[in-house]
């Protein structure tokens, strides 16, 4: 039965090649885009779940509340590791990470600045489970200068195939012993590192001020808790601690704080706290995605089903015979359900070759990095599987037992059109798929507009043609920074250049509590800060709006200038000469309001304008030209010839600022990307869909159309007939669309608090291009129908 089931489905197959086509092409872009979103998907729900012990992993942050701020980080202080494990039993181990700045290591002739640095305790490998590749896991990090490195770095250092534990990197003044190569960390990690360094390294000749200092909140604090730790109950309890070691110190600032744990595996889609070491996800797009992979599924079924209809008047005479030679409604199902999965199956294994063939290609828009392996892992297999059981059963359903149902008299009359079926249901479904595709496509003008006002918006400086250089090296290096500053400066394509040790976009900023002078007194205040000096603010364009800039030598000790926020939120009416000192300091010392600049945003659009107070610093280390937009490449090399003259052993490296801010909304953009092309491929699968409906609208009027044109009507006039019906249900699905598309772009704008707010075009922009969709595609089918001999569809008549 089976063998002849499937011979009857090819069969059919090869009679219809181009309804075949179709069926399988609208299936196929339905399945491998979605299996895209799927894996996407999947990945983002993953994150950290690769280490062993994940469900017992949580992170300590801290939430601290000031008078008219809170703040809360993803850092604490250093003593809280071995706190929590002394005094709390439910701890079984704890760790802790810090940062390093971007550092430049030597091996022979190969030398690299690495990023991706940190120094960690020497029991994090208690905690996260690496796969080790050499050394030895229990002692890799337990003296001072190891460090543990990644495969990809040491074969980039040492060279393929050569072991590297026992040799040495070096950088200008520390030399480190490799005593372990681990595996890449997987890119679905909350936190990416290349190489830690033993925290001893870190301490060494400094143990008081590391291990005992409850005043400086600069690490990432794990700890691994005891099977069956009630975590609710652990998070309470974590109020000792802030009461026995922080409130004492924070008490006479009037700041309070609290410590609070995140599950590691939540980090990646559910934090939103500051200072995060990689870029987060963002659950919502998890459910937006997730239900764009289901329509993008449903519409393909439903366009089986309407392009399986369509071909009911041919096959109508088919089941006609069959019935009438004994045929059951039963054995008709069958056929019509093997002809269907038959077809899903197809689809699915074009799907899986496209799949292949677009890998590189989505994870280039994604960020991801898919390999085949994604595709043969067990359960993307299990689910190739329930797609085809998916798209075949749900796809095939509706058609096999609609297509069964015919009455054979009728059929063998040739009355099919009194058997048409559920005509209003084929009317909800292409409703359904316009709104959204509708849906869709004001979801990605909005997510487009709103990108591109974050790139455009005037962020209170002028970051075109800005070109950044940091020296990493030493205080003693500082001569040469002067010196080589005033070569750049001699060189034709440089206009200004100015120093600092921050820069917009960069997290370089620090946050530092100082004693401010208000009109009703002093107040105790956490405010951003960083050094500059007398010619930052002309490289970058910043205007002063009172007051002067700095000036040498009178302002190296005392003078600072702030922002026109920091103004407001003191209420100061006149800020120039206000005085702010560092708190607990009784030696007299101040500093003095000098100048006060316009807003600038040290941060992406993503945060408000903080108050911002800058020191004087010459010389500091990182270096913002401002050059000419004539001939940048000389211009570059000439800066690069100068650089080489004073750091001949640093290597040259440069970004331009309007790009690196920019790079905050990298993964806004990505999803930007992802959304857009998935809209596309929505209108592309409705398209499709559109055709089944309106071939079997035709189909079933085709006669009628015969006689209206027997009767004088024109081509236009049975055009404009047919199309009127589509322009209908174009107007029903903006009815639906429009207020949910709203409801959900509204919520998502308020993630910005610079945003463009909603207007009309999106929704208008968004409608018009699904009714010239859906008239052109109505038109193309009913002017063939109107153009068709009336003779040779009446000649039976």
């Amino acid at each position: 039965m089976i063998k002849n089931l499937l011979l009857v489905a090819f069969r059919n197959f090869k009679k219809d090649k181009w309804y075949t086509l179709l069926n399988v092409l609208g299936l196929t872009i339905g399945i491998t885009f979605s299996l895209f979103l799927i894996f996407y998907i999947r990945d983002e729900l993953n994150y950290d779940r690769y280490l062993e012990k994940s469900d017992r992993i949580y992170r300590i942050v801290s939430y601290i509340q000031e008078r008219d701020k809170n703040t809360n980080w993803t850092l604490t202080q250093l003593p809280v590791a071995a706190t929590v494990k002394k005094d709390f039993p439910e701890v079984e181990d704890a760790t802790w990470f810090i940062s390093r700045e971007r550092t430049l290591f030597k091996n022979g002739e190969n030398s690299f600045y690495e990023t991706k640095v940190y120094y960690a305790d020497s029991t994090v490998f208690n905690i996260f489970t690496y796969k080790f590749l050499e050394g030895d896991v229990a002692h890799a990090l337990n003296e001072p200068n190891s460090i543990v490195i990644s495969k990809s770095l040491a074969e980039k250092y040492f060279g393929k195939n050569t072991a590297a534990v026992g040799k040495t990197l070096k950088t200008v003044y520390d030399l480190y012993k490799v005593t372990g190569v681990i595996e890449d960390v997987p890119k679905n990690s909350h936190l990416r590192f290349d190489m830690l360094i033993s925290g001893s390294t870190l301490l060494k000749g400094r143990q008081n001020d590391g291990l005992n200092n409850w005043g400086n909140f600069n690490n990432f604090t794990y700890v691994l808790l005891k099977p069956g730790t009630n975590v609710e109950a652990f998070n309470k309890k974590l109020v000792s601690m802030y009461k026995k070691y922080v409130e004492p110190l924070f008490a006479q600032f009037n700041i309070k704080m609290q410590y609070g744990v995140q599950p590691i595996t939540a980090i990646h889609l559910h934090s939103n706290l500051e200072r995060e070491p990689e870029e987060l996800g963002n659950m919502s797009y998890i459910w937006i995605f997730s239900a764009v992979a289901f329509f993008m599924l449903l519409i393909a079924c439903i366009n089986y089903m309407n392009l399986t209809t369509a071909r009911s008047a041919r096959r109508a005479k088919e089941i006609g015979i069959r019935k009438v030679t004994g045929s059951t409604k039963k054995q008709l199902v069958l056929q019509f359900l093997m002809e269907s999965l038959l077809t899903a199956l197809m689809a699915v294994l074009l799907s899986m070759l496209l799949v292949i063939l677009l890998l590189s290609v989505f994870n280039s828009i994604s960020g991801k990095a898919f390999t085949i392996h994604t595709l043969l892992q067990p359960f993307n297999i299990i689910l190739l599987a329930v797609i085809v059981l998916f798209t075949g059963l749900v796809g095939g359903s509706y058609p096999a037992f609609y297509l069964s149902g015919f009455q054979p008299v009728s059929i063998l009359k040739g009355a099919l059109s009194n058997a048409s079926g559920n005509v209003n249901l084929r009317r909800t479904l292409v409703v359904l798929q316009f709104s959204i595709s509708m849906i869709m496509l004001i979801c990605t003008w909005v997510v487009y507009s709103q990108l591109s006002y974050l790139r455009k918006k005037d962020l209170g400086f002028n970051k075109d043609q800005v070109m950044t250089v940091t020296v990493n090296t030493g205080e003693d290096e500082r001569s040469k920074i002067y010196a080589m500053n005033n070569e750049f400066r001699s060189l034709p394509g440089v206009k200004i250049v100015g120093t600092g040790n921050s820069y917009p976009g960069s997290a370089n900023s620090n946050l530092n509590l100082f004693t401010v002078e208000t009109k009703n007194g002093h107040v105790d205040k956490a405010i951003e800060c960083y050094s500059i000096d007398e010619n930052y603010l002309g490289a970058l364009g910043i205007p002063l709006e009172k007051g002067r800039n700095f000036s040498i030598p009178s302002d190296t000790l005392h003078s600072i200038i702030v922002n026109e926020a920091m103004v407001k939120h003191f209420g100061w009416d006149n800020a120039i000469g206000k005085r702010v000192k560092f708190p607990g300091d009784t030696s007299g010392n101040y500093l003095e309001v000098v100048g006060v600049i316009k807003d600038f945003h040290q941060k992406s659009l993503y945060n408000p304008i903080a108050p911002l107070l800058l020191f004087y610093g010459p010389n500091s280390n990182i270096i913002q030209l401002k050059i000419s937009p004539a001939n940048i490449k000389a211009t570059i090399a000439q800066v690069e010839s100068s650089w080489k003259k004073y750091f001949p052993q640093l290597p040259f490296e440069y970004k331009f600022l309007d790009e690196d801010f920019n790079s905050q909304y990298a993964a806004d953009q990505k999803r930007g990307m992802i959304f857009a092309a998935f809209s596309i491929l929505t209108i592309i699968i409705t398209c499709l869909g559109l055709l089944g409906l309106t071939a079997f609208t035709t189909q079933q009027k085709q006669k009628e159309i015969s006689i209206r044109r027997v009767l004088g009507a024109s081509i236009a006039q049975v055009v404009t007939m047919t199309t009127k019906n589509y322009l209908w249900l174009a107007l029903i699905a903006a009815l639906i669309a429009f207020p949910v598309a709203y409801y959900f772009m509204y919520k998502w704008l308020q993630i910005f608090p610079y945003n463009t707010g909603l207007s009309v075009i999106p929704f208008i922009l968004s409608a018009f291009v699904i009714v010239i969709t859906a008239s052109a595609t109505a038109m193309f089918y009913s002017a063939k129908a109107a153009v068709t001999n009336p003779a040779k569809i009446l000649k039976t008549e």
